[in-house]
């Protein structure tokens, strides 16, 4: 990937329900609207293992933003917490010799982030109260560096 392609990349570890649409759908409008090129890896397909496209995929952004605010058991037994968003957030935290990366946590609470994933502690995850106003708001404070800033319009 060019590097101006790559500068103005995003990486995106959300969920992909239905229940989750509307804060999927603010996250591709509020990224958008920051000029960046959002990136998922429901966009990835082929015969590689997964892990290996998602990693490409990965460190072919510049930033990458995590919603951790889904991490649960789910419903069907036997009731298991899902950990991929954790994992691959794991794996954007890592630093790569040469490759500035910069990464966002989201959660819908305040404060559960550090009862379930104490290792960052230091970090301050941003609050989306689970609604799209929230994710915007969220992506606004995340990115407020950034030269290209979107107008109320």
């Amino acid at each position: 990937m060019r590097k101006r392609a790559r500068q103005e990349s995003a990486f995106l570890n959300i969920p992909y329900d239905q229940q989750y649409e509307s804060l999927y759908l603010a996250f591709i409008a509020g990224l958008s609207a920051f000029g960046l090129t959002p990136h998922a890896t429901i966009e990835l397909a082929g015969s590689q293992r997964r892990l290996d496209r998602i990693i490409r995929l990965l460190r072919s952004c510049r930033y990458s933003f995590h919603d951790l605010s889904r991490v649960s058991l789910d419903r069907n037994p036997p009731a298991t917490p899902r950990f991929n968003m954790p994992f691959e957030l794991g794996l954007a935290v890592t630093p790569r010799r040469g490759t500035r990366h910069e990464w966002f946590v989201f959660e819908a609470q305040r404060h559960r982030l550090m009862k379930s994933l104490s290792d960052l502690d230091g970090t301050d995850p941003h609050i989306h109260d689970g609604r799209p106003e929230g994710v915007l708001r969220a992506l606004t404070n995340a990115l407020v560096r950034r030269r290209h800033r979107p107008t109320a319009a």
